[in-house]
């Protein structure tokens, strides 16, 4: 078994992100540890009036390249890997002049924000920082006698234990270790993909996923199930980048659903509310006022609102907030809460209150995952929108202008519900929503009963209905018809088209063919 290491004798400073560093160095100083550090670190301890030796100083090897080569040199990576408690590792350090270095201090060139920037090509490969991740891996190694910190939120634990017993305990340069290679894999991560990206390639042979856990969650979709949140990746606005204004930690379902009710409701640009319950929208309405949008959005399916999310493409405003408040929800997202409503929210003390300072784009490239035994699955977000002057009509009638504006909200819906997916609209507002059926008959049977049961039993006529995928028969569209809807809307390409369309003609419904399918599995 390792022995303990001594006290310290001799630490390595060399950050970029210098929050904190001054204070350990003081402290560190002060315990009688030599500082060792470079460039920016130096000059910053030294300005800080504490004693610093450059480390070409000490290896007696001049910065060169540019300041690419500082710390590849053997005195500084002798000194992390020794192992002074063997006896040949003693004598060969001894014979080479090798002093040990009992703590790293090391965080990386901003990559991933000179990239986030908008840099051009050379610069951000100028800050691929090479030196550092060596340093880094070479601590942690040797963590039995290292103790490697990339994290200024470690370092108040780290000088505590330098000041009470001159050394880390083994298990904390264990965890330390873990989480320096943890980092230094992420970094790398973040690099690959861009690499990829730089060469076009969206799949490269072998890609790296990386993110930054938040609170750990209390479990997943079951309380059997453990579960955590992880940060990574685009910085794109949703429940990642939110700030929590009250309520309880969110859960692992509450995570997910919330995500889908933002994403939805950012596809609308009038005023608009969409309501979630298990990651399919129950409710979803644009009006001219948030207000109003919410009324109708509730009104679709009140029952299964009960314990939902509430998702809002605008600052959440008083009135609105008002009437949120009468309903038992989960969730509220908006891009801002405006004060009155935070004020009336907070008498709801567990109600999540989530504020994200923007929209996602709907239109924004990106990736999503899904997980399989033994790997996952990649693919682009479901950025596709359909235009309207890309609209086929093939039915003898077209769409009027009501009914096209219709045509257009319900298939935006549609294409976050899940498959089979079914939606019936009117004036700007769900009325039935059919979703995850194995048939899609049974969808746009169920989501005109719904409609009934919430609306009344005119509720779907006059509606227009959409498809997230083509009919394959003609019962799926006879269903909708049978419910009094006038037109349809989905992406065509069954081998049935023809008997489709003619089912719909002998209706006197109007069609249109998007082109473009939404599948949501």
């Amino acid at each position: 078994m390792t022995q303990s290491p001594p006290r310290i004798e001799r630490a390595l400073l060399s950050v970029s992100d210098k929050t904190g560093l001054v204070e350990l160095a003081r402290r560190l100083s002060a315990q009688g540890v030599e500082l060792l550090s470079t460039g920016g670190s130096a000059r910053a301890l030294r300005e800080a009036g504490l004693p610093v030796v450059e480390v070409a100083d000490f290896t007696g090897f001049p910065e060169i390249l540019d300041g690419r080569v500082k710390t590849l040199q053997p005195k500084i990576h002798g000194g992390l890997l020794g192992r002074p408690d063997l006896p040949a590792h003693a004598e060969q350090m001894a014979k080479h002049g090798i002093a040990p270095i009992g703590l790293l201090a090391v965080n990386l060139y901003p990559f991933r924000e000179t990239v986030a920037g908008g840099a051009d090509f050379e610069t951000c490969i100028e800050n691929i920082d090479i030196g550092g991740p060596a340093l880094i891996r070479a601590a942690a190694k040797n963590h039995g006698h290292v103790t490697v910190l990339t994290d200024p939120a470690d370092y108040e634990a780290a000088a505590e234990a330098v000041e009470t017993a001159g050394n880390t305990e083994a298990e904390t340069r264990r965890r330390l270790a873990a989480k320096a290679y943890a980092h230094t894999a992420g970094y790398d991560a973040a690099i690959s993909r861009w690499f990829a990206g730089q060469l076009g390639e969206p799949f490269p042979a072998e890609l790296t996923l990386a993110g930054t856990r938040g609170e750990p969650l209390r479990y997943g979709e079951n309380p059997h199930q453990q579960a955590a949140f992880y940060r990574g990746g685009e910085a794109r606005p949703g429940v990642a980048t939110a700030r929590q204004l009250q309520g309880k930690q969110l859960s692992y379902n509450n995570l997910n659903d919330t995500d889908a009710a933002f994403e939805a409701v950012a596809e609308f640009d009038r005023p608009a509310v969409v309501i979630v319950k298990h990651a399919n929208p129950c409710g979803v309405a644009e009006a001219d006022s948030l207000e109003a949008a919410y009324g109708r959005a509730l009104a679709c399916d009140p029952v299964s609102a009960f314990g939902g999310i509430v998702a809002l493409n605008r600052p959440l405003d008083a009135a609105t907030a008002g009437r949120i408040a009468e309903l038992f929800a989960e969730v509220v997202i908006a891009p801002e809460i405006e004060d009155e409503a935070a004020a009336l929210l907070a008498a709801k003390k567990n109600l999540r209150v989530l504020a994200t300072g923007a929209l996602p784009d709907p239109a924004a490239a990106g990736w999503t995952f899904k997980s399989l035994a033994g790997g996952f699955l990649l693919q682009g977000r479901d950025n596709g929108r359909v235009r309207r002057d890309r609209l086929e009509v093939v039915t003898k009638r077209a769409p009027n202008q009501a009914e096209l504006d219709d045509l257009l909200f319900a298939f935006r819906v549609a294409k976050h519900v899940k498959s089979n997916a079914i939606v019936y609209a009117k004036d700007g507002a769900t009325v039935g929503v059919g979703a995850g059926q194995m048939s899609r008959v049974d969808s746009s049977r169920i989501a005109a009963r719904k409609a009934r049961e919430a609306l009344g039993d005119k509720a779907t006529t006059g509606a227009v209905v959409a498809s997230d995928a083509f009919f394959p028969f003609a019962d799926g569209l006879l269903a909708a018809a049978e419910a009094g809807v006038t037109a349809v809307i989905q992406p065509g390409g069954s081998v049935r088209d023809d008997e489709v369309i003619a089912a719909a003609d002998d209706k006197g419904l109007a069609m249109v063919f998007t082109g473009m399918r939404h599948f949501r599995h």
